[in-house]
C-alpha cells in the first residue's frame, strides 16, 4: 500500500498541464494525502514499540520514526486542497504551489520508512540468534543429564524454547524473498521438527539403558543433526557462512543445459560476446555429470545406451556449430548466416533430447523404487527381530536397509540433476541427506532393541526413527510429482490445499465441497498450533512414562489422549492416518470422550488424596471436563466455507493445547 500511495502522488504531481482541476480530483488528493498519513502513523507507532523493547536501538529507530511521521504530515498538508478555493494561488503552499516540497517528503518518506525496516529486521535476527542460542544451551544440558526427572523438567523448558525459535523462524521463512533460501529454511526447519521427537526418544533409551553403545550412537546422530540443521537456519538468516566460505551452488545437467543452450542462442545476436573455448568447457562440464547416469549402477542398459550416444552426437553438433560460427566471424554472408542458424538448431535439439533421456532415467528409476519399497518390509522385519532379541536377523535386515538406503541416496543425486529449479533442487538435497543419515540411526536403534528385548522405551524409539525414514519416502512421490510438472510446463499451477474442507468417511452424507486453498496466515496459524500439540505430546509421554504402574487408568487415559492429540499433528503436517477435516473433527470427539474418562479417573483417584493438592487436582478435573464439553460441541458443529472451516480446525486444537 505504501508504495501504491508514492506512486499515485508522483502521478498527480507530473500531471501538471491541466489549467482547471475538478471538485472530484481535488478531494481524490486529498483521500490519498491523508491516506498516505495514516498509513505512516500507524506503521510508526508499530516501529516505536519496537524501539522500546530493544534499547541498544531504541535511538536509531526513533529518529528514523520521527522522520516518517514528519514527511506523512508533511504530505498530509501539501494534499490539504479539497476544500481551497484557489488551490493554485500563493497564498497556500500545496501540492500545485510546491510540487519539489511533495517530492522531497515523498522520498524522505521513503528514506525513513527503509531505515525502520532495515533496524526491524536487524532486532529481528537478533531475536532467532537470541533464540538459538538458548536451544543450543539447553541441548548441552540435556546431553549431561544422568535422571529420568532431571531431564524431564529440562526437556520441558527445551520444547517451549523450540516451540519459540519454531514461530520466529517460521516467520522468517514467510518473509523470505529468495526462493533458494526458502527452501533451505523449510528444508532446516523440517530438520528441527523431525529431531525434537527423535531427540526425546533417544535420550531416553539412553538414561534407560546408560551402558548400550548402540544407544549413544544413536542419541550422539540426532544432537549432531540438529546443531547442523541450527546452524544453517543461522547461514540463511545472516546470510553468512562459516569462516566467511562462499556457498557453492550444486551443478545440475538441467541448468547446465539451460545456461549452454542460451549462450548458443545467443550467437544468433552476437558472434564475438564469447570464446569457442568457453562453449567447450560448458559442454564438458555438462557431460561430466551425465556420467552420474552412467556410472550408476540403477540406471538401464538401455537409459545408458541413448545418454553415451546423445552426449557423443552433442559434441559433433558443437565441433559442426564453432566451425560455422569461426566462418562467420570471418564473414558474415547469407550462406554462412543460414548455416549458422541450422547449426544453433541442431545442438539445441541435442541438448533438449539429453535432458529428456537423463530425465527419463532418473524418473523411472524414481518411480520404480518408490512403489518397490512402499511395504517397508525391511523396516517390519526390524522392529519384529529386534523385539525378538534376534542379533543375527537384525543384523542381516540392516545390511539390507544398508543397500535400499545406497538405491534411495543413489534416486535424490539423479533426480537433482533434472528437479529443473533451485528450491527442488534444495529439497533433493535435502531428503539425500535425510536417507543418509536416518538410515544408521535406524540399524544403531534396531541393535538397542535387539540388545534389549523388553525394553519399551527402546521400541518406541526405532518406532520414531522409521517413521521419519516412511514419511520421507512419502515425501519422495510428492517431489517426483513436482518435478515431473516442472519437465512438463506446469509449474506455476499452485497445488489446490486439499485438507480444508473435504467430506470424509465419518459424514458419507455431506455434499461434497470443493478443495479450498489456505492462505499463508492459515496455514502457519495451524502449523504453529500443531507444532505447540506435539511438543506438550511429548511432555505427557514424560510424564507418564514416570508411573511404575503403567497399567493404571490415568496413565492409560493421559496415553490415550497423547497418541490421539500425536495423530491430529500429524494432520497439520499432511502426514498420518487423518486425511481429512472431518477425520479430524471425529478424532477430537473421540479425544473430548477419553478426557471425559480421565476426569473422572482422576475424580476417582482424588479420594486417595488428603493434603492441600486434593483441592487442585478436583479443580483441574473440572476444568478438563469443562473443555471436553466445549470440544465436543465444536467438533459436532455443522460448518461450510473456508474461513468457518478454518476457525472449527483452529478451535478444535486450541482446547486440545489448554487440556495437555
Amino acid at each position: 500500500p505504501r508504495a501504491a500511495y508514492f506512486n499515485t502522488i508522483t502521478t498527480l504531481i507530473n500531471h501538471k498541464d491541466k489549467p482547471k482541476r475538478s471538485d472530484k480530483t481535488l478531494q481524490a488528493i486529498q483521500r490519498v494525502g491523508q491516506a498516505v498519513n495514516l498509513a505512516v502513523g500507524r506503521f510508526v507507532t508499530v516501529g516505536e514499540a519496537i524501539a522500546n523493547e530493544n534499547h541498544e536501538l531504541k535511538e536509531e529507530m526513533s529518529v528514523a520514526c520521527i522522520e516518517a511521521r514528519r514527511a506523512g504530515e508533511t504530505i498530509a498538508q501539501l494534499t490539504d486542497v479539497a476544500n481551497l478555493d484557489h488551490p493554485e494561488s500563493d497564498s497556500h503552499i500545496t501540492i500545485f504551489t510546491d510540487k519539489t516540497g511533495v517530492v522531497k517528503a515523498a522520498r524522505l518518506l521513503l528514506s525513513s520508512v527503509t531505515k525502520v525496516l532495515v533496524l526491524a529486521d536487524r532486532i529481528v535476527i537478533k531475536q532467532i540468534i537470541t533464540s538459538r542460542n538458548k536451544v543450543l544451551a539447553t541441548m548441552e544440558q540435556l546431553e549431561k543429564v544422568s535422571s529420568f526427572q532431571e531431564f524431564v523438567q529440562i526437556f520441558s523448558q527445551f520444547g517451549n524454547e523450540m516451540v519459540e525459535f519454531a514461530h520466529l523462524t517460521g516467520d522468517r521463512q514467510n518473509d523470505l524473498k529468495d526462493e533458494k533460501k526458502k527452501a533451505r529454511m523449510a528444508a532446516s526447519r523440517a530438520v528441527l521438527e523431525k529431531c525434537t521427537m527423535m531427540l526425546l526418544t533417544a535420550s531416553k533409551t539412553c538414561l534407560r539403558h546408560p551402558d548400550c553403545e548402540s544407544a549413544r550412537i544413536n542419541k550422539d546422530g540426532v544432537f549432531h543433526r540438529m546443531r547442523l540443521a541450527l546452524e544453517q537456519v543461522i547461514e540463511i538468516v545472516t546470510d553468512s557462512r562459516p569462516n566467511g566460505e562462499s556457498e557453492m551452488a550444486p551443478i545440475s545437467i538441467y541448468s547446465g543445459i539451460k545456461e549452454f543452450k542460451n549462450k548458443v542462442e545467443g550467437l544468433r545476436e552476437n558472434l564475438y560476446f564469447l570464446s569457442k573455448e568457453n562453449l567447450s568447457t560448458m559442454l564438458e562440464v555438462i557431460l561430466e555429470h551425465t556420467e552420474d547416469f552412467t556410472d550408476s549402477a540403477y540406471t538401464s542398459h538401455e537409459h545408458r545406451e541413448h545418454i553415451l550416444e546423445l552426449s557423443k552426437q552433442a559434441k559433433m553438433e558443437l565441433e559442426q556449430l564453432v566451425s560455422v560460427w569461426m566462418q562467420a566471424q570471418n564473414q558474415k554472408t547469407k550462406d554462412l548466416m543460414e548455416d549458422l542458424e541450422v547449426a544453433i538448431l541442431k545442438t539445441c535439439q541435442c541438448m533438449n533430447e539429453l535432458k529428456r533421456e537423463v530425465h527419463s532415467a532418473a524418473t523411472s528409476l524414481a518411480a520404480d523404487l518408490l512403489k518397490y519399497h512402499t511395504d517397508h518390509m525391511v523396516l517390519k522385519a526390524l522392529k519384529i527381530t529386534g523385539v525378538e532379541g534376534n542379533l543375527e536377523a537384525v543384523a542381516e535386515y540392516t545390511c539390507k536397509l544398508s543397500e535400499q538406503k545406497e538405491q534411495l541416496v543413489e534416486m535424490c543425486r539423479l533426480l537433482r540433476h533434472v528437479s529443473g529449479t533451485e528450491p527442488l533442487e534444495i529439497t533433493c538435497i535435502h531428503a539425500e541427506d535425510t536417507f543418509q543419515v536416518t538410515g544408521p540411526q535406524i540399524i544403531s536403534a534396531a541393535e538397542t532393541l535387539a540388545l534389549h528385548p523388553s525394553s519399551k522405551i527402546a521400541k518406541e524409539n526405532l518406532e520414531v526413527f522409521c517413521e521419519a525414514w516412511e514419511s520421507q519416502l512419502s515425501d519422495m512421490s510428492m517431489l517426483l510429482r513436482e518435478i515431473n510438472d516442472v519437465f512438463e510446463g506446469r509449474r506455476g499451477e499452485k497445488r489446490v490445499y486439499l485438507s480444508l474442507p473435504r467430506p470424509g468417511k465419518h459424514n458419507a452424507n455431506l455434499k461434497a465441497l470443493k478443495p479450498v486453498k489456505l492462505d499463508t496466515e492459515e496455514q502457519a496459524k495451524i502449523a504453529k498450533l500443531g507444532l505447540e500439540l506435539h511438543l506438550l505430546t511429548s511432555d505427557v509421554d514424560s510424564e507418564t512414562e514416570k508411573w511404575e504402574d503403567q497399567e493404571n487408568e490415568i496413565v492409560q487415559h493421559g496415553q490415550g489422549m497423547s497418541s490421539m492429540a500425536y495423530s491430529m499433528y500429524l494432520f497439520t503436517r499432511g502426514e498420518g492416518l487423518l486425511k481429512t477435516t472431518q477425520d479430524l473433527f471425529h478424532q477430537a470427539e473421540i479425544f473430548a470422550t477419553e478426557g471425559t474418562k480421565l476426569a473422572s479417573a482422576l475424580h476417582a483417584f482424588s479420594d486417595q488424596v488428603h493434603n492441600d493438592d486434593k483441592p487442585v487436582l478436583l479443580l483441574e478435573a473440572e476444568k478438563l471436563i469443562s473443555m471436553c464439553k466445549q470440544l465436543q460441541i465444536t467438533a459436532k458443529a455443522s460448518v461450510q466455507g473456508k474461513s468457518a472451516t478454518f476457525t472449527k480446525v483452529r478451535n478444535s486444537f486450541l482446547p486440545l493445547v489448554y487440556q495437555l
